[in-house]
C-alpha cells in the first residue's frame, strides 16, 4: 500500500520522502489518496501524525511537476491557520520539503522547481502586500482575517488561480465566529475561481466528525480520513501535598502587633517547587497555565526559585550586599487582583501569551528550540499546532479546559512521529481535582467533546454582504444561494437575509444612531444589491470577528522598531501610576507614561514589580464533560475506600492525589450522605456569617448549563417573593445568597426552593430569553455582535478605542434598536448568548430529567458549608468583582464624582430657559450651515451624496437641493436615477413638489396623508409608530434653535397642531425649549421653506404665533453652547501678567480703598476663609482695604455677629494664621477643626458645647482650674480652629506680649549699675489676663456635604479673585486642587455665569472670570503711587498666580509667601520684597523711578505705624553700608538714616 502511495508522486518527491522517512503513517496513505483524487478531505490523527505534511506534500508535487501558469494566476495553494505564530511556523517548516524536492530533482536531473511561499498576516509589512499582489507566489499563506482583506480589495485577483485550500486546526474555528466568518470566505472565493478549490482540513481533536467535515465543505461530500490512533501518552496527576483540606489554615508562623496578616497554608510553594524539580530533570519543558495572570505570576515564582537554588550560600547582591530576591523595592500598595514578583533575574523560564508583543513571543520560542531555555509557561497561545521543537515534557497547572484542549497541550511532547507525549498535571484545590482526574482519564481514551457549528450568525452575515457588495452588484438570488452553500447558513432563510438587508439598506432611522445610515443600496425592482460609497473601506478597517478589548499597547520609550512588548487589560491600566513597576514577559518594567491608548515603559531589570491582571472569557466546563464527571464521582462513591483508591490510581492519580481524592469524596458523604453525580442534583442550605441563607444547587454539568439556570431561579424567586436574589454560578454548581425575609412561618425554618429550582421544561427557553436581555452578559454580546455587524466602526483605524467609549457607542445603538423588535443584532445577541454561551438544550434535558426520576434531587440543611460547597464558593467573591460590561475601575470612578442634581441646584442652573443671552450668532448659523448641507464641503458632490441628503434632512424639494448640491445643474439628472433606482420618491408636500427617501414613504403617508407612486414596496409602506413625531424630531436634528411655525410650515400643516407635538416630545425629552436664539437671530437662507398655510416672513409675527418659544435637539444645543463659550473664550485677547496685578488692586480695594464698617464687612467678605498673619491683619491687610480702619471697627462686627474669626495655626512667638468670616456663610469658609488630644482642651469643649459664650473667669471657675493651664488651653484650642472670641483684643494682647513679627518690642529701659528691673508675672485680676478678655463660644459647625463645599468655594474664590486661575488655586491649598475645582468652574460655565478662556498670558487656558471681572481685566488703569502689601495678602499675585520675577543667578536670597514678609508693588509690577523682620530687601527693577516710588510707600507704612523701626542691613544680598545699589539712594532720599546695623527709619 505504502508504495501504491507514493508512486502517485513524482520521482523527486518520493525519492526525498523515502530519504527523509522510513514509512507513511496511516494518516499519510489515507491523505493521499483521497486528496490525490480529488476530493475535499478531513484529516483527524493525533499531533505528531505527520498531517500537515500530508496535506502540503500532495501540492508541492504539483506545483514542482506542472508549468506555472500566467503571472496573476500563480498561487494554486491557500493554507488558513487560525494563529499567526502558526502560519509563521509553517512557512519555516516548509523549507526543508522544498529544498529536499528539489537537491533531489538536480540529482536525477529533472529540472529544480521554482516554488515560492508568501506570508500574508496582520503582522505583514505594505511593501510585502503590494508585491504579492503583483507577483504572487505558488503558495500563500495566511489566517481567516487576512483572506478577507483580501477578498475585500483588488489583490483578490492574486486569488484567481487557487486550486487547493487547506485549513490547519479546523475544530479551532468550525465552532466559533470566525469559522462561519472563515466559511463564507471561502465561499466567496470559490465564486472567484473557474472551478471551486479542493479543501482539506486537518486536525488532532474533531469531534463529531460529520457536523466538521460539513463544515469543511457545505453540503459537498467530503472524504474522511480518520485512521485508528496509535499515539502514546504518559499522563499523571501530582499532588504535592498529602492534605489539600489543610490549604488556607493559619500557620502560626508570625505573631505580635508587627507580623501583619496572619498566614495560610497555600498549595503554590509546593507546586512550584515540584515544578522546577521538572524542569530541571529534562531538557526542554512546557508548562501550561489557564490565564494570563497566572502564566506571569508562576514564571516569576520559578525563576525566583531557581535563583535561590542556584546561588552561592551566602552571596550578596553586588548593588548593597543583600540578598538578591530582597523586597526592598516592593510597591507601597499591590492590589488583590495584581500580586507580585520579586524580580529575579531570568534563568529558567519566560511567559508566553497573547499579551506579550509577536517580536517576545517569537525570540522566546526560539529559545526553547535551540536549547537556550529550559522551559516556557505559556497559555492556548502554544496550544494549537506550534512545532516547539524537542520538547519531552508538558506541565498543566491546573484542570485543562476540555479535553481537546488537554490533548493539544499535551501533545506538544513527543510532536514526532510515534513519539510518546508525557504530561504531568497539578490540581489547584480538591474540587479541582476531580476534574482533572476526569480530563486524563478521557484524555487516554480521546473522548473529546463535540462541537457544535453555530447557526446562521447575523453580524457575521452582515459583515460578509457589505464586504460582498462594495466590490459587486449582485442579487439577492444569487447573495442566498452564496450564502446557504457555506454549513453555517445552511438553514438561513429569505425572511431572516432580508432582515439583514434591511438594516444594511438604511429600514432603521439613522438620524438616531449615524451608524444605521444605509451600507448598500437594494434595488427591490431588479432585486440587485449595489454598495455605497465608503462601504469598501468601512469593511477592511472594521471587519473581522476577533471583538476588541480596548487594550492598551505596551512600548519601550523611544524610536525605532521592536519597541512593542506587549498589551495590558483596561482597568489593569487604570490601577496604574506612573512610576508603578510591572512584570510583563517575565521581564519588569518602569512605567514612564501613559497615554490614551499606550503605556510607555522602561526596562527595570531586578526590581520587584506588579503582576497584571487580564479579564478573559471562559465558556466553562461542557455538559458533556461534566455527566462524565458526575459519573466518575458516583462510580468511585460507591466503591469501598481501598477500591476507590485503587481506581485512582488506574485513571492516572499518584498516591498523595489519590488519596487526596478519595478523601474529599468521604469528607462530603458526612456532610451529606449523597454525592451530587450525573444521576443526583444536591441542595444545601446553610446560613452565611451575616445570617443570610446560602443555597448551594450541586450539579456537575458546567457553567454552560448552570448560568441559563441560576438566571431562571433568580427570575422565579423575584416573581415569588419579590426579593433580588444573588445567583453566581459556577462549573460545579449555584450558589444563591437569599436575604433574611419571612420564607416559611417558623423562625429557623430553611426556604423550600425545590419547586422554584425545577423548572418546567416547556419553560426553560421563554424564561432564560425573557431574562438575558437585562444581564451584563446580553449587553457585552450586543457590543460585540454591533462590532462585527459594521454598526460600531472604527473611529480610528488601528489604534486603540477604550472600552468605556465602545460600550457607550453600542448602549446608544442599544437603545435606538430596542424600539425595534425584528432588529437582527438584537436578535443575534440573544442567539448567542442562549446557543453559543449557554448550552438551554441541556437545561431542557436535564429538566426533563428531573421530570422523569431519571436525575432525582436532594434537599438537604447543614450547619456549615460542605467541602463541595467550600470549593464552590471558592470563586464567588470573584465572580461579582468584574462582571461584564461594569469593570470595577468605573464603578469606583462613578462612586467619586459630586452629586449633580445637587450641584445644579447650587449654581442655577436653568435648564436653557436663559440661554439667549449666551449662545453665539455666528456660531448658530455656523451650525445651522453644517446641519443643512449648506457650507462648503457638506453639499452633494453626486447622486450617492443627494440620496444622503435627502434621508437625512427629509423631504425637499428642486431649488432646496440644488442649494445643497456642489454641481445645482446636476441635481435634477441626479434625481431621475435616483428615482429610477427607486430610491428617492416624488410627493406633494404643503403644495409644492418635493422628493423624499422611499424609507419615509410609511410616515409621509400616516403623518401627511400624502400620496406616493405606484410601485413602493410594501416594506417601505407599513405604518409607524409615531410618523409626525419621527418628522418634527428629524427637523430638529438638522436645525438650530427654530420655531413651531418653520417646521409647520416644511410640513404644510397648522401650526396648533405641530405645537402639540413639540410639547409632547419636549416632556418626553426628546426635544428643548425655551428662549434660546440670541436677540435679531435668523436662520441663513434657505434653511427653511416659508410655504402653506402656517409660513408667515415676519420674525416677530412668527415667534409670537409660536407661543413665543423656540425649541432644538438636545445634541443641537450642546454643540451650539460648545462653539459659542470657545466664540466666547476666543473674543477675549489675553492680558500680561502685568495687567493682572492691577487688575487685582482694583478689585480687592486696594486702589480705591472703602470706608467705615460697611466697607470693612465688605473686605471680610473677599477675605473669606483666607489665612494672613496675625501681625498683619489690623497693620497691613485690613488696612490697605479700609481707608479709616481701627480696631474698633472690627470689634464691633465681631460683637454684633456679623463676623467670626478662626485661627489657623500658630506661628513662631506668639503670631498665628488668622481668617475672617462672614457669620452668614461662616459654615461654608470654615476650616475643619484638628484633632484635640489633650484632656484638659476637651474639658474645655465639652463646657461649651452646651452654647452660648463664657467670660475667661465663669469658665476658669466651672472647670476648677488655674489662670495659666486654662489661657493655655483657650489658646491651644484657638490656633486648632475650635474656639473664637467676640472681639480680637485678646489676640492683640498676645500679639503685643509676645514678639510679633516686624513690630519689635521695645527694649526695657537700664536702671542705675546696668540692672534691669525684676520681671513680673501677670497678676491675677478679677475678669483673667488681657490675653483672655472677651467671651469665648464655639466656632459653628462646618457644613460637610462635599458638593456644597465645592460649589462655595468656587463662589469665594470667584469674589476673592475676579479671575480664577490655577495658581491661586494651588496658593490656597483647596481640597482636591485645581482639579476639583475645575469640574464646579465647568459647570458655572455651562449655567452662563462664568467665562472659561484665556485671559493672562502664561497661565494656561483654564481660567474662569465672572463677566464683570473679565471686563475689568481688560480696562484696569494704572495704579498711582506704590502699593505696600503683606507677601501672604490675596491682592499680591506674585508666588500665586503669577511666579516670582526671575533674578540674578547665584542669589541666595528667595522671595516667598512667608509671614510678615512684604511685597511693593508699582502699576502692578514687583519693585520690592522684604524679608520678615526688614533687614533684607530684594529688588527686581532697575528703574530709579519705580525704586524712588517703592521706597517712598514703604517710608510712609513705617510712619503710618504700620511696620514699626524698620533697619535695612542687605540689599540683594549685598551690605548696604558702602552700597551704590539705586535702592540705597532711593531709601536714604526716602528718610531713612546711615547706623552702624544699616539704613534705618523710626516712626
Amino acid at each position: 500500500m505504502t508504495d501504491d502511495v507514493l508512486t502517485r508522486f513524482s520521482p523527486a518527491t518520493a525519492a526525498w520522502f523515502r530519504g527523509s522517512f522510513s514509512a507513511p503513517t496511516a494518516a499519510q496513505t489515507g491523505a493521499w489518496t483521497s486528496i490525490s483524487s480529488g476530493q475535499h478531505t478531513l484529516v483527524v490523527a493525533p499531533t505528531g501524525s505527520g498531517k500537515t505534511l500530508s496535506a502540503f506534500l500532495w501540492a508541492l508535487d504539483r506545483l514542482a511537476s506542472e508549468p506555472p501558469p500566467e503571472k496573476l494566476k500563480r498561487c494554486r495553494v491557500l493554507y488558513v491557520s487560525p494563529l499567526k505564530a502558526l502560519a509563521v511556523d509553517v512557512e519555516r517548516n516548509l523549507r526543508s520539503p522544498l529544498v529536499g524536492i528539489g537537491h533531489e530533482a538536480v540529482r536525477l536531473g529533472l529540472p529544480a522547481p521554482d516554488i515560492t511561499v508568501a506570508v500574508r498576516s496582520g503582522d505583514t509589512p505594505a511593501d510585502q502586500r503590494r508585491t504579492f499582489a503583483r507577483e504572487p507566489s505558488d503558495i500563500l499563506i495566511t489566517t481567516p482575517e487576512s483572506l478577507f482583506l483580501l477578498l475585500t480589495s483588488a489583490a483578490r485577483e492574486a486569488l484567481a488561480g487557487v486550486e487547493t485550500v487547506i485549513i490547519d486546526e479546523i475544530h479551532a474555528l468550525a465552532g466559533g465566529k470566525r469559522g462561519a466568518h472563515l466559511a463564507l470566505s471561502l465561499e466567496r472565493l470559490d465564486a472567484l475561481l473557474p472551478k471551486p478549490a479542493q479543501r482539506i482540513g486537518l486536525s488532532a481533536t474533531v469531534r463529531p466528525i460529520d457536523e466538521v467535515a460539513r463544515f469543511l465543505a457545505g453540503a459537498r461530500p467530503v472524504s474522511i480520513v480518520n485512521p485508528p490512533s496509535e499515539k502514546s501518552w504518559d499522563l499523571s496527576v501530582v499532588v504535592p501535598v498529602p492534605d489539600l483540606g489543610a490549604l488556607g489554615e493559619l500557620t502560626d508562623d508570625l505573631s505580635g502587633p508587627a507580623a501583619g496578616a496572619q498566614q495560610r497554608t497555600s498549595i503554590w510553594p509546593h507546586v512550584e517547587e515540584k515544578i522546577v524539580d521538572l524542569i530541571a530533570a529534562h531538557r526542554s519543558t512546557l508548562v501550561f497555565a489557564n490565564s494570563r495572570r497566572l502564566a506571569e505570576r508562576l514564571t516569576a515564582r520559578l525563576n525566583e526559585i531557581w535563583a535561590e537554588r542556584t546561588a552561592e550560600p551566602g552571596e550578596p547582591d553586588e548593588a548593597d550586599g543583600s540578598n538578591p530576591l530582597d523586597q526592598r523595592h516592593a510597591p507601597a500598595q499591590i492590589m488583590a487582583q495584581a500580586g507580585q514578583s520579586h524580580g529575579a533575574p531570568l534563568l529558567l523560564a519566560r511567559a508566553h501569551h497573547g499579551s506579550v508583543s509577536k517580536e517576545q513571543r517569537a525570540a522566546t520560542e526560539e529559545d526553547l528550540k535551540a536549547g537556550r531555555l529550559p522551559a516556557v509557561v505559556a497559555t492556548s497561545s502554544l496550544e494549537l499546532g506550534i512545532d516547539m521543537g524537542a520538547v519531552d515534557l508538558v506541565v498543566q497547572v491546573e484542570a485543562p479546559p476540555s479535553v481537546a484542549s488537554g490533548l493539544q497541550r499535551v501533545g506538544r511532547a513527543g510532536h514526532q512521529v510515534g513519539a510518546t507525549s508525557r504530561g504531568v498535571l497539578f490540581p489547584k484545590f480538591r474540587g479541582d481535582l476531580v476534574q482533572t482526574a476526569v480530563i486524563t482519564e478521557r484524555m487516554r481514551a480521546g473522548a473529546i467533546e463535540e462541537l457544535r457549528v453555530p447557526s446562521n450568525p447575523l453580524d457575521v452575515l452582515a459583515q460578509q454582504i457589505v464586504a460582498i457588495c462594495a466590490l459587486d452588484d449582485i442579487t439577492v438570488t444569487d447573495l442566498e444561494a452564496l450564502v446557504r452553500r457555506a454549513a453555517p447558513f445552511s438553514g438561513l432563510t429569505r425572511g431572516v437575509l432580508e432582515s439583514v438587508l434591511d438594516m444594511l439598506a438604511g429600514r432603521y432611522p439613522s438620524e438616531a444612531f449615524a451608524e444605521l445610515r444605509p451600507r448598500l443600496v437594494w434595488d427591490r425592482g431588479t432585486d440587485t444589491l449595489t454598495g455605497r460609497r465608503g462601504a469598501q473601506r468601512l469593511a477592511v478597517t472594521s471587519g473581522g470577528t476577533i471583538p476588541d478589548r480596548g487594550l492598551f499597547g505596551v512600548f519601550i520609550v523611544g524610536e525605532g522598531e521592536g519597541r512593542r512588548v506587549g498589551e495590558l487589560d483596561e482597568e489593569m491600566v487604570y490601577e496604574s501610576r506612573v512610576g508603578d513597576v510591572i512584570t510583563l514577559g517575565t521581564s519588569t518594567w518602569r512605567i514612564e507614561e501613559i497615554t490614551h491608548d499606550q503605556v510607555r515603559v522602561s526596562p527595570a531589570p531586578g526590581e520587584a514589580g506588579r503582576l497584571p491582571f487580564w479579564k478573559g472569557d471562559t465558556l466553562g466546563r461542557p455538559a458533556e464533560l461534566g455527566r462524565a464527571l458526575g459519573g466518575f464521582v458516583r462510580e468511585l462513591g460507591a466503591m469501598a475506600p481501598e477500591a476507590a483508591l485503587q481506581r485512582a490510581r488506574t485513571a492516572g492519580l499518584d498516591d498523595w492525589a489519590a488519596d487526596n481524592l478519595v478523601t474529599y469524596l468521604a469528607e462530603q458523604r458526612e456532610a451529606i450522605p449523597q454525592l451530587p453525580s450525573d444521576t443526583t442534583i444536591v441542595v444545601e442550605r446553610f446560613r452565611d456569617e451575616l445570617g443570610d441563607w446560602r443555597v448551594v444547587v450541586h450539579s456537575p454539568f458546567g457553567a454552560p448549563v448552570h448560568a441559563p439556570w441560576a438566571l431562571a431561579i433568580a427570575a422565579r424567586l423575584r416573581e415569588a417573593h419579590g426579593v433580588d436574589v444573588q445567583a453566581m454560578h459556577g462549573d460545579d454548581g449555584i450558589v444563591l445568597r437569599l436575604p433574611e425575609t419571612d420564607w416559611s412561618e417558623a423562625e429557623t425554618a430553611a426556604p423550600d426552593l425545590l419547586e422554584t429550582i425545577v423548572i418546567d421544561p416547556d419553560e426553560v427557553a421563554g424564561i432564560v430569553t425573557e431574562q438575558i436581555g437585562g444581564s451584563a452578559l446580553f449587553a457585552s454580546r450586543f457590543r460585540e455582535c454591533a462590532g462585527r455587524a459594521l454598526l460600531l466602526p472604527k473611529r480610528r483605524p488601528g489604534q486603540r478605542q477604550a472600552l468605556w467609549q465602545q460600550r457607550q457607542r453600542a448602549s446608544q445603538l442599544l437603545e435606538v434598536a430596542s424600539q425595534y423588535p425584528s432588529f437582527p443584532i438584537v436578535l443575534e445577541a440573544v442567539r448567542e448568548c442562549v446557543q453559543d454561551v449557554f448550552d438551554v438544550p441541556a437545561l431542557v434535558e436535564l429538566m426533563r430529567q428531573i421530570g422523569n426520576r431519571r436525575v432525582r434531587t436532594v434537599e438537604v440543611t447543614t450547619s456549615r458549608p460542605s467541602p463541595f460547597a467550600s470549593s464552590l464558593l471558592f470563586g464567588y467573591v470573584a465572580q461579582f468583582l468584574y462582571e461584564g460590561d461594569s469593570p470595577l475601575a468605573e464603578k469606583r470612578a462613578a462612586a467619586l464624582t459630586l452629586d449633580p442634581t445637587l450641584l445644579s441646584e447650587l449654581l442655577g442652573t436653568s435648564d436653557g430657559l436663559a440661554l439667549a443671552d449666551l449662545l453665539d450668532p455666528e456660531s448658530l448659523t455656523r451650525t445651522e450651515t453644517e446641519l443643512q448641507h449648506l457650507a462648503e464641503g457638506r453639499r452633494a458632490r453626486d447622486a450617492e451624496d443627494l440620496a444622503d441628503v435627502i434621508r437625512v434632512l427629509g423631504p425637499l424639494d428642486l431649488a432646496a437641493l440644488q442649494a445643497r448640491s456642489a454641481t445645482p445643474d446636476a441635481t435634477a439628472g441626479w434625481l431621475v436615477t435616483l428615482s429610477e433606482q427607486r430610491r428617492v420618491i416624488e410627493v406633494r408636500v404643503a403644495g409644492r413638489t418635493h422628493w423624499a427617501a422611499v424609507e419615509d414613504t410609511g410616515r409621509l403617508i400616516d403623518a401627511l396623508g400624502v400620496s406616493v407612486p405606484v410601485g413602493v414596496p410594501e416594506v417601505h409602506r407599513a405604518p409607524v409608530p409615531d410618523p409626525l413625531g419621527d418628522l418634527v424630531v428629524r427637523w430638529a436634528r438638522n436645525h438650530a434653535p427654530f420655531l413651531a411655525g418653520e417646521v409647520a410650515a416644511w410640513l404644510g400643516l397648522g401650526t396648533a397642531v405641530v405645537h402639540g407635538v413639540l410639547r409632547r416630545l419636549v416632556g418626553e425629552g426628546r426635544l428643548v425649549e425655551g428662549d434660546l436664539r440670541p436677540p435679531g437671530w435668523q436662520p441663513p437662507a434657505h434653511t427653511t421653506q416659508p410655504a402653506g398655510p402656517a409660513a408667515t416672513h415676519d420674525p416677530a409675527e412668527n415667534h409670537q404665533r409660536s407661543g413665543g418659544l423656540d425649541y432644538c435637539d438636545p445634541g443641537v444645543l450642546r454643540v451650539l453652547r460648545r462653539r459659542s463659550l470657545a466664540a466666547l473664550r476666543n473674543a477675549v485677547e489675553p492680558v500680561p501678567p502685568r495687567q493682572f496685578a492691577r487688575f487685582l488692586t482694583h478689585w480687592q480695594g486696594i486702589a480705591q480703598p472703602l470706608r467705615g464698617t460697611a466697607g470693612l464687612l465688605a473686605a471680610v467678605q473677599q477675605l473669606a476663609g483666607y489665612p494672613v498673619p496675625a501681625s498683619s491683619l489690623e497693620s497691613l491687610v485690613l488696612p490697605a482695604r479700609v481707608r479709616d480702619y481701627t480696631p474698633a471697627m472690627l470689634d464691633e462686627l465681631l460683637a454684633a455677629g456679623d463676623v467670626v474669626w478662626q485661627g489657623a495655626g500658630a506661628l513662631a512667638g506668639t503670631d498665628g494664621w488668622v481668617t475672617l468670616h462672614p457669620a452668614e456663610t461662616a459654615p461654608l469658609t470654615l476650616a475643619a477643626p484638628s484633632d484635640v488630644a489633650d484632656e484638659l482642651e476637651r474639658r474645655v469643649l465639652e463646657a461649651l458645647a452646651g452654647g452660648g459664650s463664657y467670660l475667661f473667669r465663669a469658665l476658669s471657675q466651672r472647670l476648677g482650674i488655674g489662670d495659666t493651664e486654662l489661657h493655655a488651653a483657650l489658646w491651644q484650642l484657638v490656633w486648632s480652629g475650635h474656639l473664637s472670641n467676640d472681639t480680637l483684643a485678646p489676640l492683640r494682647a498676645l500679639l503685643g506680649g509676645g514678639r510679633a513679627t516686624l513690630k519689635q518690642r521695645p527694649t526695657a529701659a537700664r536702671l542705675r549699675y546696668g540692672r534691669r528691673p525684676l520681671a513680673r508675672g501677670p497678676l491675677p485680676t478679677a475678669s483673667g489676663p488681657p490675653t483672655t478678655t472677651g467671651r469665648w463660644s464655639l466656632l459653628p459647625t462646618v457644613e460637610t456635604d462635599p458638593t456644597v463645599l465645592a460649589a462655595a468655594r468656587a463662589d469665594v474664590l470667584l469674589d476673592r479673585y475676579g479671575v480664577v486661575t490655577r495658581g491661586s488655586v494651588a496658593n490656597e491649598e483647596v481640597t482636591g486642587g485645581f482639579a476639583g475645582a475645575y469640574r464646579v468652574f465647568a459647570a458655572l460655565e455651562e449655567s452662563g455665569q462664568v467665562r472659561r478662556g484665556y485671559f493672562v498670558e502664561g497661565l494656561g487656558a483654564a481660567q474662569f472670570g465672572d463677566r464683570h471681572a473679565v471686563d475689568l481685566l481688560r480696562e484696569a488703569g494704572e495704579v498711582p503711587g506704590a502699593v505696600v502689601l503683606a507677601a501672604t495678602d490675596p491682592a499680591n499675585p506674585y508666588g500665586a498666580a503669577l511666579g516670582w520675577p526671575a533674578r540674578a543667578e547665584g542669589t541666595r536670597h528667595q522671595p516667598g509667601r512667608k509671614a510678615g514678609a512684604l511685597v511693593v508693588l508699582v502699576d502692578g509690577d514687583l519693585a520690592l520684597y522684604v524679608e520678615r523682620g526688614g533687614r533684607t530687601l530684594l529688588s527686581f527693577t532697575p528703574d530709579p523711578t519705580a525704586l524712588t516710588s517703592a521706597a517712598s510707600a514703604l517710608a510712609q507704612a513705617v510712619h503710618a505705624g504700620a511696620l514699626g523701626k524698620l533697619t535695612v542691613a542687605k540689599i540683594d544680598g549685598a551690605d548696604v553700608l558702602g552700597s551704590d545699589h539705586a535702592l540705597a539712594d532711593a531709601l536714604a532720599a526716602a528718610g531713612f538714616r546711615l547706623t552702624p546695623q544699616g539704613l534705618r527709619l523710626r516712626r
